[in-house]
């Protein structure tokens, strides 16, 4: 997938738990660690307003995209 979740590294340099962030946001540790290793399809806008507003961020510094080996449509 061409799309990079870095929400670990946000994390990081707020200094917050996952488990502290998942309280403020109001999800499921389990739903923010499958966001975080990439693992789902996609994320509510809702759900991504309240992660960037509890780490002070921007959609763009937690998510990334990566040209890969994937064909994404293009010949």
């Amino acid at each position: 997938m061409p799309i990079v979740v870095t929400l670990d590294v946000m994390l990081a340099k707020r200094k917050m738990k996952a488990k502290d962030l998942a309280a403020e946001v109001g999800i499921t540790e389990q739903n923010l660690s499958l966001l975080r290793t990439g693992k789902v399809k996609g994320v509510r806008f809702s759900t991504l307003a309240k992660i960037c507003k509890a780490l002070e961020c921007s959609p763009g510094e937690i998510l990334d995209y990566e040209l890969g080996d994937e064909n994404d449509g293009q010949p």
